[in-house]
Order: C-alpha cells, then sequence, then structure tokens
C-alpha cells in the first residue's frame, strides 16, 4: 500500500495485507467523520467569532485546508517531472467539487446567497476555468500564464480580506473570548489532519481491498481514487450540511475551485520550467464539461441571489454522465 508516496506494507502475504488494509479502512473512515466534526465546529466559531460571513471563512480558511492534500500531490509530482499530468488533474478535481459536491449540498440545503459577495467570487471561478481553456487552445499552457491565472488569485483574496474587514467593523461580537482561541486553533489543526491522513487511509486501503478482491483497476480508477481526491471537500460538505452551514460548504467548494485553478496548476507550471502539455481529450471534453458545470453553478445563482435544488440535480445529472464518459473512453468503447 502507498501513503503519500510511500510503500509500505510490502513484506505481508496477500491475506494479512487485506486485513491490514480492512483495520486501516475503518480507522481512515473514523477520522474523516470525527476529523469534519471538528474542522466545520471550529470554522464556524471563527466565522462567528471575528464576525467575518461564513462564505468567506469557507472560500478562504477551510479551503486551504481542505486543498492541501492536492497541493502536495501536485508539487511532489511536479518535481518528479510528471506535471503534464498537472492541467487534466486540476479539471478534473474542479468538474468533481462542481457537479458532485456542490451538487450533493444544493440538493441537501439549497439557500439565499449574498449576491455582491457570490457574484465577485464565482465570477472569478468562472473567468479562472475560461482562462486556462483559453490559455491552453495552442495545445499547451503557456510558461507566462502564471502570471494572469495569480491575477485572479490575488483579486479572491484582496476581496476576501475587503469583505472579512468590512464584517468584522460593522458587527458586534459578543461570543469572543480569548479563552476558546487556543482550543479552537487546536481542534481546527487536528481535524483537517484527520481529514487528510483519514483521506489518504481510506484512498489506500480501499484500492487495496478492491485490488484484492479482483475489482479492475479501472474501475478502481474512477470509483475510490476519483472520489478520494475530493474527499476532504467531500467530508467538509456532507459535515456542513448536518450541522445547517450551508454557506460554509459553498464558501469552500468555490475557494477549492479557484485555488486549485490559479495557485496549484501555476506552481506546477513554474516548478516545472516549460509550457504544460494539454491532451486533445481535455480541450475537446474535459473543459467543455468543466465551463457547463460551472455556468450552472455560478450564473443563475447570481441573477436570482439564491441557490435552486435543480442546480444541484443538474450538476449531479453532468457528474454522472462525465464519469460514464471517461469509463467508456477508457475502456475503449468511446474514443476521442
Amino acid at each position: 500500500m502507498e501513503f503519500f508516496g510511500f510503500t509500505l506494507f510490502g513484506g505481508l502475504s496477500d491475506g494479512a495485507l487485506l486485513a491490514v488494509a480492512a483495520v486501516l479502512f475503518v480507522i481512515g473512515l473514523y477520522l474523516v467523520i470525527k476529523g469534519g466534526d471538528w474542522f466545520v465546529d471550529s470554522a464556524s466559531w471563527f466565522a462567528e467569532a471575528t464576525g467575518i460571513p461564513k462564505f468567506v471563512v469557507g472560500a478562504t480558511v477551510v479551503s486551504f485546508a481542505t486543498t492541501l492534500p492536492e497541493l502536495l500531490v501536485s508539487l511532489r509530482a511536479a518535481m518528479n517531472g510528471s506535471a503534464q499530468l498537472a492541467i487534466g488533474n486540476a479539471i478534473g478535481s474542479v468538474t468533481a467539487n462542481t457537479t458532485l459536491i456542490m451538487g450533493v449540498s444544493l440538493v441537501a440545503m439549497a439557500g439565499i446567497v449574498s449576491r455582491k459577495s457570490f457574484s465577485l467570487k464565482g465570477g472569478l471561478f468562472l473567468a479562472a476555468v475560461l482562462g486556462i481553456t483559453l490559455l491552453s487552445l495552442g495545445g499547451s499552457l503557456p510558461t507566462w500564464s502564471p502570471f494572469i491565472l495569480w491575477a485572479i488569485f490575488l483579486a479572491f483574496m484582496i476581496s476576501n480580506v475587503i469583505e472579512g474587514k468590512k464584517s468584522a467593523a460593522n458587527d458586534e461580537i459578543d461570543s469572543f473570548e480569548k479563552k476558546d482561541v487556543p482550543s479552537k486553533i487546536f481542534f481546527f489543526i487536528i481535524g483537517t489532519a484527520s481529514i487528510v491522513f483519514g483521506a489518504e487511509f481510506l484512498v489506500s486501503s480501499g484500492k487495496t481491498i478492491a485490488s484484492g478482491i479482483g475489482i479492475s483497476e479501472t474501475i478502481i480508477g474512477f470509483t475510490v481514487i476519483a472520489l478520494g481526491t475530493s474527499l476532504p471537500e467531500l467530508v467538509t460538505t456532507l459535515t456542513a450540511i448536518r450541522k445547517k452551514e450551508s454557506s460554509l460548504s459553498v464558501g469552500n467548494i468555490i475557494g477549492a475551485n479557484i485555488i486549485d485553478t490559479t495557485l496549484i496548476l501555476p506552481l506546477c507550471a513554474v516548478i516545472n520550467g516549460t509550457a504544460l502539455p494539454v491532451e486533445r481529450v481535455n480541450l475537446v471534453f474535459d473543459f467543455p464539461v468543466c465551463i457547463a458545470a460551472c455556468a450552472v453553478a455560478v450564473i443563475p445563482t447570481i441573477i436570482c441571489g439564491r441557490f435552486k435544488k435543480w442546480q444541484g440535480f443538474a450538476l449531479l445529472t453532468i457528474y454522472v454522465l462525465y464519469m460514464a464518459f471517461l469509463v467508456l473512453n477508457e475502456t475503449g468503447i468511446v474514443t476521442l
């Protein structure tokens, strides 16, 4: 089994390896569930204590924490000379976050948003995806493109800082107690670590168990591994839904997607030192699907000032069709 790129338990027999994998799967499941509770509770407390809107906290603090595994994996891949996979992975992750995770969130708990706040962040999200698509039309992402994408990321962060300062200045904050700060920070860090390590345990042990019982690598790749890359965001979203924190959930998804496209991907390009090649399937399929998903999530919300359940169902439908095509393409039944 591999954990964060390191192979462990290589000398065990198949039966012993399956037993270890089963134990680690249970441990991983417990860690992501409990870590999700600590994580969301701490983030919600931070928003209430500081007066910063929960959407902003979700789009910044929570998003950075949940995208940490992707950042580490992407940077390690770039350093090992595999940065050419970065674009497909980034766009695939954004599509999964938007269609599956936001879809689940909106079906379970659609609601009103601040049109002014969401319009800017949603617009930046759409601009980031359109920007990568346009920059890649030549068959690669140019070496100068990170500066354009970083400009979008900088605008996103500046808008969050300004909005946070205004909200904190305008709201009366009664619940903030200094004695709570160390424990809340501790549980936020522990919650983040639990989600990250728990997700790694689930993905690695799940892959081992699936292989051990004869499930094909293709099916494993499009189920266990595909879900695993978005597991931190999914756990955070499901926990936020259970605790009725819809703004935290949506903010996390929007923020994670912007970080994926405007921070992580440019860093990979800089480390790679050359233009990142873009495959034909990315241009004719992955990018259009991602743009369509972003449009469904963002444009109606800006117009109406609220999320609708139909958006959630539409996003989940796009996810199912997207995954079905990937499986058919991988097995050679359909090709582009």
